[in-house]
């Protein structure tokens, strides 16, 4: 398993280095205090995974990222002191799968890049029919009312999950563990902005949803088909 690390904060580079060797010491650990490069060795290093900070020397790493998915689907994790919802919403909308915040707690943060691994490796050939939607897991593509949408990796997963219960009520626990594999803190926090986003591509008017429901302090619903 190769992890490449595009960050300049040598500390940083040492704590996540030092995580690996402790915790996952197959992982193999390659990295650049470059944007630029990082986006080469991206196509030269063939990584499983990309840690990926945004205040980079040379480019934005929101100009990484672009880059990084005209030519590839990587997974790739945000890890930024940025947690602005701003910066949250811009980094999933560019196609980011995960996104931590520093200081980061380590088991934490080592969980979630396993989760988003296992992720990766189980995916399997499904096609899920609920009402109106149609999801090809496979290639995280919806379709509503005729409509094709694209989904992140992460939306793909949520949007699995609510149709494998369409109609009752997920809730933030459960959702989490089935995108993330643990209900870590803040993971509802993560979970709204997935919400707001998926919102924004499947409903006509995303401040008053009719599909993607909440039900307050439990989690999310699918409306039940007309």
């Amino acid at each position: 398993m190769k992890v490449l690390l595009i960050e300049d904060d040598r500390e940083i580079i040492d704590a996540i280095s030092l995580a690996f060797k402790i915790r996952w010491p197959e992982a193999k650990l390659v990295s650049t205090r470059l944007g630029q490069k990082g986006v080469e060795m991206v196509e030269s290093e063939s990584p499983d995974i990309v840690i990926l900070d945004l205040g980079l020397p040379d480019i934005s790493g929101f100009e990484v990222l672009q880059q990084i998915r005209l030519f590839s689907q990587v997974p790739t994790i945000i890890l930024t002191v940025r947690a602005d919802e701003a910066d949250i919403v811009k980094g999933l909308e560019w196609g980011a799968d995960d996104y931590i915040t520093k200081p980061f707690r380590q088991l934490e943060f080592l969980a979630r890049v396993r989760a988003l691994i296992r992720r990766q490796e189980t995916a399997e050939s499904e096609t899920l029919v609920y009402g109106p939607l149609r999801l090809d897991a496979t290639t995280a593509q919806l379709n509503y009312n005729g409509k094709d949408i694209s989904l992140t990796a992460t939306e793909n997963h949520i949007m699995g999950h609510l149709m494998r219960n369409g109609g009752r009520a997920v809730t933030h626990s459960s959702l989490a563990e089935a995108v993330w594999g643990d209900d870590y803190p803040g993971a509802a926090d993560s979970l709204k902005v997935h919400i707001r986003r998926l919102r924004e591509k499947v409903e006509e008017d995303p401040s008053h949803p009719r599909l993607i429901l909440t039900r307050t302090g439990v989690g999310y619903l699918l409306a039940k088909p007309d």
